[in-house]
């Protein structure tokens, strides 16, 4: 969510399989993991970073209870493991592939030799950590201070302006998340999650499938988790 690579294009560095880099790929390894198959676990060294190419992984932790919480759900395009550029010793969360998943895996060693060759890959990282600074704190403050419903309505809009696409004078986000993701990374319930959609849907101001959101209506959306 939210960790796009936008207009630095690192691709070329991080993920060149495709581009019949050979030079690059014999240093890089390109890895498919299995719907519910772990990237890595805690404990785990934290050498490596990964890149996904295609598919999602999910990033999560568990809490003293035995229960998983959702910290991230990431697709095409976006980087994990990256806490191991700020001195990250061994990991502390979960990564585990959502469907089948396939990752380019760049060692600590050599991504440090990339950074310091490539300026672009140290603004790429100083703009993604900063973004994700940001959106742990925004989570933070909607926990403390909105209800469910808000809280659900504000990761709506959130998703739509990092992850939509404009069509006239409507938005659409492909590979929608499910109702239990969405919980899962709001911290509400699968049926406040689908009461919710379904209300904004009687309104007009969206409608969805297991594929795609398309918002109708941003601004509307805006008022709804303003409690307008």
């Amino acid at each position: 969510m939210l960790w796009h690579l936008e207009n630095i294009d690192v691709t070329h560095l991080l993920c060149p399989i495709k581009l019949g880099d050979d030079a690059l790929m014999a240093r890089h390894q390109h890895k498919t993991y299995k719907k519910g198959e772990p990237v890595y676990v805690p404990s785990e060294l934290s050498d490596r970073i990964f890149f996904i190419d295609q598919g999602r992984i999910k990033i999560s932790v568990m809490n003293d209870e035995g229960k998983e919480i959702t910290k991230a759900i990431l697709g095409r395009g976006e980087v994990f493991g990256e806490l191991a550029l700020l001195g990250e010793q061994t990991r502390h969360d979960f990564a585990t592939a959502l469907e089948d998943t396939t990752v380019c895996i760049v060692s600590l060693d050599e991504l440090r030799g990339l950074m310091r060759d490539r300026s672009e890959l140290n603004l790429f990282f100083m703009k993604m950590f900063g973004t994700r600074q940001l959106e742990m704190e925004r989570r933070l403050e909607s926990l403390i201070f909105r209800d469910s419903r808000s809280r659900i309505v504000e990761f709506l809009v959130t998703l739509v302006k990092n992850k939509g696409q404009r069509v006239g004078y409507e938005w659409v986000v492909r590979q929608f998340l499910t109702h239990q993701e969405i919980a899962n990374l709001t911290a509400t319930s699968r049926q406040t999650v689908t009461t919710t959609l379904n209300d904004l849907r009687y309104k007009k101001l969206l409608t969805f499938n297991r594929s795609r959101l398309l918002v109708r209506d941003l601004e509307g959306l805006e008022g709804e988790m303003r409690g307008e």
